[in-house]
C-alpha cells in the first residue's frame, strides 16, 4: 500500500484534514506443507516433514515406517484399497503374396495381395488389499556381506516400493492366520495352491485394529539391519528375511517353521514351496517324521500345563496338525505311495483323534480322498503300461507281416478315415493332453532333476530339442521309476504324436494324398494354436519338420505352406523361443480373465517348461556360502510349478470321441529308419549324403 492509498484509508475513518505523523506496516505470512494421498490431505509437522523433504529432495524413498505412519493418519491403512490392473497385447500378421505372369522370359502381369490378421488379447483384474492389523519387529541382526543370500547368484526382484508395508510384515512372513478365513481356533481351510508372484511373496492379512494376531515363529533376521543381537540367536533357528520375504534359513529352522502350534499356522505359500523343494535335502518320509516329532513335543508341553485342556490350546494344536496333513495330501498326494509315509500319517492322525474325537470325520474323509486319488493313479499307470505293451506288439506284427517298409505303411490306418475333420482332431488331442497333464505330480519336476541323473533335454542343435523332441531320464535320483513316470510318459506322448504325423504322410504313395495329409495336419495345428494347446502344436510342427518329411520337396511344392510358415514362426526356437513365450503370455492372460471354458485352456510346450525348470535348478545353488538353504530358489521353483498346476486343473470343454482318442494313443507308428527308407522310395535322394544314407538303411534292412 503506497502513501496515497494509506492517506485515503485514514481520511475515510477519521475525516479529512488529517495528517499522518508516523506509520508502521506489519505483514504475517503463514506457510503449511500438506501431503495429499488419494486426495486426502495429511499435514507434515516436525521430524516427519524434515525426513520426507530430505528423502524426496535427494531422490530417495522415505523410510517405510514413516510412510506407514502417514498412511495410517490418512486413513489408507484402515480401509481396504481397490487395485485394478489390465493388460492388452496386440499382434498383427501381414501375409503378402506376389504373382508374376511371364511368357518367354517377359513379364506380362504382376499382382500383389496383402492379408492382415489382427489379434488382441485383453485381460483385467480387480483386487482388494486389506489393511494390516499388527506388526512385529524382527530381531535386529545382520549377516556379513559375504553371507547374504544375494551371493547365491540367484536373485528375485525386490519388493515393490509402492507397498503399504515394505519392510517385513512379520505376521505375514511368519505365517498369518487371517480373521476373515479362520475357522475354529484359527484353523484355516485352504483348497487352492498359491505361491508368491515375481515381485511380491507376501499378501495383506485381514486383522482388526483392536485385536491383532500375534504369531509365534522362529526368530527373524533382517539382512539389512544393524548387528545388535547376533550372539543372542541360535544359528539353527534363524529365518533370514529381506523386505519381508524369507530368503534363507538352516534346514532345522525351516522344519520348525513348518510345524503348527496353538497360535501359529505356516503360510500356504511357504508350505508348498518347502514341500516341493525340501526333498532336495531329505526324503518326504524323513521330513514327516521330523515334523511329527516336533508336533509331539508341542503337545507334551501343553499337556504338562495344568490349564491346557481348559483353554483349548491342545485342541487347537491337533486341529492345526490335521490341517497341515490335509494340505500335504492335497498338494503332494503321491508322497503317500510310500508305505512308511502312509503308516506314519495314519498314526499321527489317530493321535489327533484321541485328543479331539470331533476330528474323526475329517480324518476319515481325508483318508478316503487320498486312497481314491492313489487308486486312480494306479489305474492310469496300468493303462500306460498296457499302451506300451500294445505299441511294442504292433511294431512286432508290422515287422512280421511285411517284408518292405512300403508294405508296413499299408498296414497303418489313415487318420482321416477315423477323423476327417482336423478341428475335431485338435479337440481330441486337447483331451489327451489335459488328461495326461492332470496325473503329473508337481514334485516330479524336482525329482527328475536330481544331480545323480540329470535329464537330456538339449538337442544336437543346442536349441533344446532334437527334431523338437525331448528325452527324460529313466528314473529319479532315488532310483524309483514311479517318482517321475507320469512326467516321462507325457514327454513320450509328444514324441509319439510327432512320429504319428510323419507316419500318416509317408504311408501314401501318391503325392496328391501326401499333400492332403500335410494340409490336414497344418489345419489341426492351427486349431491347437487357437485353443491354446501349444504342446500338440509343437509336436505336429516337429513331425512335419522331421527329416523324412522335410526332404519331400516335390510334395511340399504343392502344399499351401503360408499357414505352416506362420505356425513355424510362432514356434521358432531362436532367441530362446521368444515368439512362443510372448504368445504363451497372452494365452495366460486370456485364461486368467476368461469365463468361457474354451478360453481357459493353456497347455504349454512341455519340453521347454521342463528345460526352464532344469536350468533354474542348475543355475541357482541349493545352499549359500554360509551353509544355509537358499529359499529364494525355492520361491522361484514354486512359482513356475504352481502356474503349471493351475493349467493342468482345467476341464476340457470339448465333446469326447473315444474311438479317435484310442486311435491317437494306440495306432502303430514307424521308426525313424523306416520313415527315412519310405521317404527315399517316394522321392529319390538327390545329394551324396542322402544317397549314402539310403544305401546304409537298405543294407541294414536286408541284413535284419
Amino acid at each position: 500500500m503506497d502513501e496515497q492509498d494509506l492517506l485515503k484509508t485514514v481520511e475515510s475513518v477519521l475525516g479529512k484534514n488529517c495528517v499522518i505523523v508516523d506509520c508502521e506496516t506489519t505483514s504475517t505470512v503463514r506457510e503449511e506443507e500438506v501431503l495429499t494421498i488419494n486426495g486426502v490431505p495429511v499435514r507434515l509437522d516436525g521430524n516427519e516433514q524434515d525426513a520426507i523433504k530430505t528423502a524426496l529432495s535427494s531422490g530417495q524413498v522415505p523410510p517405510c515406517e514413516l510412510l506407514n505412519q502417514i498412511l495410517y493418519q490418512a486413513g489408507i491403512l484402515r480401509q481396504p484399497v481397490r487395485l485394478e490392473t489390465s493388460l492388452s497385447i496386440k499382434s498383427s500378421i501381414v501375409h503378402t503374396e506376389e504373382v508374376s505372369v511371364a511368357r518367354d522370359g517377359r513379364i506380362l502381369d504382376e499382382r500383389v495381395r496383402e492379408k492382415k490378421e489382427n489379434n488382441c488379447y485383453t485381460s483385467s483384474c480387480t483386487e482388494i488389499w486389506e489393511p494390516v492389523g499388527s506388526r512385529r519387529q524382527p530381531a535386529k541382526v545382520t549377516q556379513k556381506l559375504g553371507d547374504t543370500p544375494s551371493s547365491s547368484g540367484c536373485s528375485i526382484p525386490p519388493a515393490s516400493s509402492c507397498k503399504l508395508t515394505a519392510d517385513g510384515r512379520s505376521t505375514t512372513s511368519a505365517g498369518t492366520i487371517s480373521n476373515s478365513d479362520s475357522g475354529h481356533h484359527g484353523n484355516t481351510s485352504r483348497t487352492t495352491i498359491r505361491t508368491p508372484s515375481s515381485s511380491c511373496y507376501d499378501d495383506f492379512s485381514s486383522a482388526t485394529e483392536e485385536t491383532p494376531n500375534f504369531i509365534k515363529a522362529p526368530p527373524q533376521v533382517s539382512v539389512d539391519q544393524h548387528q545388535d543381537n547376533q550372539e543372542d540367536l541360535a544359528p539353527n533357528s534363524v529365518l533370514v528375511y529381506r523386505d519381508g520375504i524369507l530368503v534363507a534359513a538352516p534346514l532345522e529352522a525351516l522344519i520348525q517353521h513348518m510345524v503348527p502350534t496353538s497360535d501359529y499356522y505356516p503360510e500356504q505359500k511357504f508350505l508348498f514351496a518347502f514341500l516341493l523343494s525340501g526333498r532336495l535335502f531329505l526324503k518326504p518320509v524323513d521330513l514327516l517324521a521330523k515334523v511329527c516329532h516336533l508336533g509331539d513335543l508341542e503337545q507334551k508341553k501343553l499337556q504338562l500345563e495344568g490349564r491346557a485342556r481348559d483353554d483349548g490350546k491342545l485342541t487347537c494344536v491337533v486341529r492345526n496338525f490335521v490341517q497341515l496333513i490335509a494340505e500335504w495330501v492335497e498338494t503332494f498326494p503321491y508322497d503317500f505311495r510310500d508305505e512308511q509315509m502312509m503308516m506314519m500319517m495314519k498314526q499321527v492322525t489317530q493321535k489327533c483323534i484321541a485328543c479331539d474325537p470331533r476330528l474323526r470325520r475329517d480324518v476319515a474323509n481325508l483318508l478316503q480322498t487320498l486312497v481314491g486319488r492313489l487308486t486312480k493313479l494306479e489305474r492310469y499307470e496300468e493303462f500306460l503300461e498296457r499302451l506300451g505293451q500294445q505299441e511294442l506288439s504292433q511294431t512286432t506284427d508290422l515287422q512280421q507281416h511285411s517284408t518292405t517298409p512300403s508294405e508296413m505303411c499299408q498296414l497303418v490306418q489313415d487318420v482321416t478315415d477315423i477323423c476327417p475333420n482336423p478341428t475335431i482332431l485338435a479337440y481330441q488331442l486337447t483331451h489327451i493332453e489335459l488328461e495326461r497333464l492332470s496325473y503329473i505330480g508337481p514334485e516330479e519336476f524336482v525329482q527328475a532333476f536330481s544331480k545323480e541323473n540329470p535329464p537330456n533335454l538339449m538337442g544336437s542343435d543346442g536349441s533344446g530339442t532334437s527334431h523338437h523332441s525331448a528325452h527324460m531320464p529313466s528314473g529319479s535320483g532315488a532310483g524309483d521309476v514311479k517318482k517321475t513316470r507320469n512326467l516321462e510318459s507325457y514327454v513320450q506322448w509328444f514324441n509319439r504324436l510327432s512320429y504319428m504325423v510323419a507316419t500318416s504322410i509317408v504311408r501314401h504313395g501318391k503325392k496328391k494324398q501326401r499333400v492332403r495329409l500335410m494340409e490336414y495336419w497344418i489345419e489341426a495345428a492351427r486349431e491347437c494354436f487357437n485353443i491354446g494347446n501349444f504342446n500338440s502344436l509343437m509336436a505336429i510342427v516337429a513331425g512335419l519338420n522331421m527329416s523324412p518329411i522335410a526332404r519331400l520337396k516335390k510334395t511340399w511344392a504343392k502344399v499351401q505352406s503360408a499357414k505352416f510358415s506362420i505356425l513355424e514362426h510362432q514356434m521358432d526356437p531362436s532367441s530362446n523361443f521368444s515368439s512362443y513365450r510372448s504368445t504363451l503370455k497372452a494365452a495366460v492372460w486370456r485364461s486368467s480373465g476368461a469365463t468361457d471354458e474354451r478360453q481357459r485352456i493353456v497347455i504349454p510346450f512341455f519340453s521347454l517348461l521342463v528345460k526352464d525348470l532344469y536350468f533354474l535348478n542348475q543355475g541357482c545353488s541349493n545352499r549359500l556360502p554360509n551353509g544355509q538353504i537358499n529359499f529364494e530358489k525355492f520361491w522361484q521353483l514354486a512359482k513356475q510349478v504352481t502356474e503349471f498346476v493351475s493349467w493342468k486343473q482345467v476341464r476340457c470343454p470339448f465333446e469326447r470321441h473315444a474311438n479317435i482318442i484310442k486311435f491317437l494313443q494306440m495306432s502303430p507308428i514307424l521308426t525313424e529308419n523306416t520313415l527315412s527308407m519310405v521317404s527315399f522310395e517316394l522321392e529319390q535322394p538327390e545329394n551324396n549324403h542322402d544317397k549314402e544314407r539310403y544305401k546304409t538303411l537298405k543294407s541294414e534292412h536286408n541284413n535284419h
